[in-house]
C-alpha cells in the first residue's frame, strides 16, 4: 500500500458549533461542589427531605433520630454540616434547636440539575 499524505486545507475543519458561554460559571461551580459534596452522605440528603417534609419545614434533632435510626449525636453532627454548608438555617427556642432549609440555596441545587427548557 502506498502512503498517501493529505494536503490540509486552509479551513480548520469544526465538528460542530461551539457551546454558548451561558453555563455555570467557575466560582459557581465551585460553590455548588462544595454543596453537592456536603450532601454525598445519604443521612444529609435524608435529613432535607424529612425537614421539608414537615409541616413548617423544620424539625428539631430529637424529631429526626428515630426515621433515620442514628443517634442524637451523629445526627446532630449531619446537621452542624449542613448548616455550615449554608443549607439548614437553625433556631434556639429554650433547650431546643430547630433547623429549617435555607430555600435560595435548595433553590440553587436545583436550577444546577434543571434541564434547560427547550422551547424558551
Amino acid at each position: 500500500m502506498k502512503n498517501r499524505s493529505v494536503k490540509n486545507s486552509a479551513l480548520p475543519f469544526v465538528c460542530c458549533t461551539p457551546i454558548l458561554s451561558s453555563g455555570i460559571q467557575p466560582d459557581e461551580a465551585a460553590q455548588l461542589a462544595a454543596l453537592f459534596r456536603v450532601l454525598g452522605e445519604p443521612a444529609r440528603l435524608q435529613l432535607l427531605s424529612l425537614i421539608a417534609a414537615q409541616p413548617n419545614a423544620e424539625a428539631c434533632v430529637c424529631e429526626l433520630t428515630e426515621p433515620l435510626g442514628l443517634s442524637q449525636p451523629t445526627v446532630s453532627h449531619h446537621l452542624k454540616v449542613l448548616h455550615e454548608a449554608g443549607l439548614l438555617r437553625r433556631e434556639r427556642r429554650g433547650n431546643w434547636i430547630y433547623y429549617q432549609l435555607v430555600p435560595a440555596q435548595i433553590e440553587a441545587l436545583r436550577n444546577a440539575l434543571a434541564l434547560p427548557n427547550p422551547n424558551p
